[in-house]
C-alpha cells in the first residue's frame, strides 16, 4: 500500500490543510533533501499529525481509526506482542469475522502485517491511526497485565492461605516442609508473577514486608516505593520459602538475616536479584534487588555530566596512576558512573582488573572478581590478590574499611589508576571519611584526583508543563541557592544568553498522564565533581574542615550537586520539587 505522491499532493492542496505558498515551500525543500513531502509538512509543523494520517488513509483509501479512549480486550491485544507493537506502532484492536483489524502509523510496512497474519493465522485489516492512539493502546498492555498478575497473585494466595492448616504455627515447619511449599505450583506462580510484573514495571527493588493481618508487596520505581499488592498473610511463608530456594539460603534459619543471590534471562536479557531476608516483629521481610546485567551503551553526558565538571572528569581519566572516588547514599548511581568510566579506559592496551560485591555489569575485556566474605574473599583480600597480576586500571567497589583503603592508596601510589566508591554525602566529604579511616592526609593529597559525589532525580516526561518563577518564588530559592552563580554556569555552557534574568528564565513542573501517572518516567543523575587542586592540597595537609575545602572548590569553579540540580531544572530535565525532594542542605 503505497501512497500515490500526485494524488497525496493534490488531496492535501484540495483540503485546504496548507496553504499554497507552505505547499511549495515543502514541495521544493522535499525534493531537494529527497525527502518524503509529509515528513516535511509535518517536522516544520505546516500540518498536524492526525491530519496528515487522516489525509494518508483518505488517499490510501483505507479507514482512520482514533483509539485515545477506547478499552481494548486483553485478549485481542495481546495478539501482537507488545515488543512488537512498540518497536512497529501496531496494534490490534478489532477481531472479527472478516480478520483482525490492526491500527499503524506506516501502512507500508508490510514484513510486520505478514509477521502478524502468520502468528494470527487471521486475514489482517489494516487501518491508519496517529501517535497518541498508539501510545495510549500501548499503555493498556501494562494495565492489563498489571490486572492480570494481580487476579492471579491474589487467587493463588487465597488458595494458599486456605490449604494452610488450622493452628499450625510457620515457625515449627522443618526444613523438608518449607522446601515442599516452595515447590508448591501456586507459590512458584506467585513468586514468578511478582518478578514478572516487577521488571515490566522496570522497578530496581521489591519489598515483600509481614504485617499483623496481611503481606504487603511494594515496588521501587525511578527511587519511589509503590504499594504493588497486599496478599493474604499465610501467603509469606511460601513466598520467602520460594525466594530463599532460588537464591540458596537456608529454609529453617529465620532468626538471622541473610543473603544470596539469583539470576534469569528474560526475552534475551540477563537479570540478576540480590536478595536479603531480615527477622522483623511479624515475620521474615525480604527485598529482592533487581540488576540488568547487559544495560550498557550509557556515557557521561547521558548520566547528567556536563560543563567543567565533565571536562574535569576526562581529564583524571588520563592519567596513568591516582585515585578516582565516586560518593553519594545507596542507590545513587555510584556503579553506573565508574562502569561508565571503565567503559572509557576499556582498551586493548591496559589490563583492567576489578573487586565487585556483586558484579553488576558484566564487562568484555575486564577481569571481574566477586567478592564472597563468607570464605575469606573480601575486597581487601581480593584487591590485595589482584594487584599481583600487574593491573594498569583498578576497580574496588566499595572502600568500607581501613585496610580496604590503605590498599587502594597503596594501589594508586605503586603505579596503577584507581577507581572506587565511599559512601559520603558530598564530595568534600570523602576526605575526612578518609581520614577517619586511618588513611594519612599526606597520602590522601598524594592520590586522590578528582572525587564526584552524585544523586539521582527523576526525569520529567515530554508532556511537562512550563511556567516562570514569581518574584516571591526566585527570592525564596535564593535563599538556598546561589542564583547568580546558577546563571553564571547557565550562561557559560550557551543555556541562556548574557542578559536573561530570572524572571524570563522558563522551569518546568511534572503533568501527570495516562501513561505516566506522576508525570515522571527514568531518572538522570545530578552531580559535583570536586578536583583536588594544589590550593586544596594544602588545605588537606593542613587540616582544613570539609565545609572550608568545599568553600575553596567552589571558588575554584565547581558546581554543587544543588546549584546542578536548578541547572538541570532549567533545561527542563527535571522540576525544582524534585531536586529539594532528593536534595537536602
Amino acid at each position: 500500500m503505497i501512497i500515490n505522491e500526485e494524488q497525496f499532493k493534490k488531496s492535501i492542496l484540495d483540503g485546504g490543510l496548507v496553504s499554497r505558498s507552505d505547499f511549495e515551500e515543502a514541495v521544493k525543500k522535499a525534493e531537494a533533501n529527497k525527502q518524503k513531502l509529509s515528513d516535511v509538512l509535518l517536522s516544520e509543523g505546516k500540518i498536524s499529525e492526525t491530519d496528515l494520517k487522516r489525509m494518508e488513509a483518505f488517499v490510501l483509501g483505507i479507514p482512520f481509526i482514533d483509539l485515545s479512549n477506547q478499552k481494548i480486550d486483553f485478549s485481542t491485544l495481546s495478539l501482537i506482542p507488545e515488543p512488537v507493537a512498540r518497536n512497529y506502532n501496531i496494534v490490534a484492536y478489532k477481531k472479527s469475522e472478516k480478520g483482525l483489524e490492526v491500527a499503524m502509523l506506516d501502512a507500508d510496512d508490510l514484513p510486520v502485517i505478514d509477521f502478524i497474519k502468520k502468528r494470527s493465522g487471521l486475514k489482517i485489516l489494516p487501518r491508519l491511526t496517529d501517535t497518541s492512539s498508539i501510545k495510549s493502546v500501548l499503555v493498556q498492555y501494562r494495565q492489563s497485565l498489571t490486572a492480570e498478575f494481580r487476579d492471579i497473585i491474589q487467587k493463588e494466595a487465597i488458595s494458599l492461605g486456605a490449604s494452610k492448616e488450622e493452628g499450625e504455627k510457620p515457625d515449627e515447619k522443618s526444613e523438608s516442609e518449607l522446601k515442599e511449599i516452595a515447590e508448591d505450583l501456586p507459590v512458584v506462580k506467585i513468586v514468578d508473577s511478582l518478578i514478572f510484573h516487577a521488571i515490566l514495571q522496570n522497578a530496581s527493588d521489591i519489598h515483600i514486608e509481614p504485617g499483623e493481618r496481611e503481606l504487603t508487596v511494594r515496588y521501587r520505581i525511578d527511587g519511589i516505593l509503590h504499594d504493588a499488592m497486599t496478599l493474604e498473610k499465610g501467603a509469606g511463608l511460601g513466598i520467602t520459602a520460594r525466594i530463599k530456594v532460588l537464591s540458596n539460603l537456608k529454609l529453617d534459619e529465620k532468626r538471622l538475616p541473610q543473603d544470596g543471590r539469583f539470576k534469569i534471562e528474560q526475552n534475551g536479557e540477563k537479570i540478576s536479584f540480590r536478595v536479603s531476608t531480615l527477622p522483623i516483629y511479624f515475620g521474615e521481610k525480604t527485598v529482592i534487588r533487581i540488576l540488568k546485567e547487559n544495560t550498557h551503551g550509557f556515557s557521561l553526558e547521558t548520566l547528567g555530566f556536563h560543563g567543567e565538571g565533565l571536562e574535569r572528569i576526562h581529564n583524571s581519566l588520563k592519567q596513568k596512576t591516582g585515585m578516582i572516588l565516586a560518593t553519594g547514599p545507596t542507590g545513587s548511581g555510584k556503579t553506573t558512573t565508574l562502569y561508565t568510566m571503565l567503559d572509557i579506559l576499556n582498551r586493548p592496551e591496559v589490563n583492567i582488573s576489578t573487586v565487585e560485591d556483586p558484579i553488576e555489569y558484566q564487562m568484555p575485556r575486564v577481569n571481574q572478581t566477586q567478592v564472597k566474605p563468607e570464605i575469606g574473599l573480601s575486597f581487601a583480600n581480593g584487591l590485595r590478590s589482584l594487584l599481583r597480576q600487574d593491573p594498569d586500571i583498578v576497580m574496588v567497589g566499595e572502600i568500607r574499611d581501613g585496610e580496604t583503603a590503605g590498599l587502594a592508596v597503596n594501589a594508586s601510589l605503586t603505579g596503577h589508576l584507581v577507581l572506587s566508591t565511599i559512601h559520603t554525602n558530598s564530595a568534600s566529604g570523602a576526605i575526612p571519611r578518609l581520614i577517619d579511616m586511618g588513611v594519612e592526609p599526606f597520602l590522601i593529597v598524594a592520590t586522590v584526583k578528582t572525587i564526584t559525589s552524585q544523586r539521582l532525580v527523576r526525569r520529567l516526561t515530554p508532556h511537562k508543563e512550563r511556567y516562570f518563577l514569581s518574584s516571591a518564588e526566585i527570592k525564596n530559592l535564593a535563599k538556598i541557592v546561589d542564583m547568580d552563580r546558577v546563571l553564571n554556569f547557565l550562561q557559560e555552557e550557551k543555556i541562556i544568553g548574557t542578559n536573561d534574568t530570572w524572571d524570563k528564565i522558563p522551569f518546568y513542573k511534572a503533568a501527570p498522564s495516562a501513561e505516566f501517572e506522576d508525570g515522571y518516567k527514568d531518572r538522570i543523575g545530578i552531580h559535583e565533581v570536586l578536583a583536588v587542586t594544589q590550593t586544596i592540597r594544602g588545605m588537606i595537609l593542613k587540616g582544613s574542615s570539609q565545609d572550608e575545602i568545599e568553600k575553596q572548590a567552589k571558588s575554584e569553579g565547581m558546581m554543587t550537586m544543588i546549584e546542578d540540580g536548578v541547572f538541570q531544572a532549567v533545561l527542563g530535565i527535571t522540576s525544582l520539587e524534585e531536586v529539594f525532594r532528593v536534595v537536602s542542605e
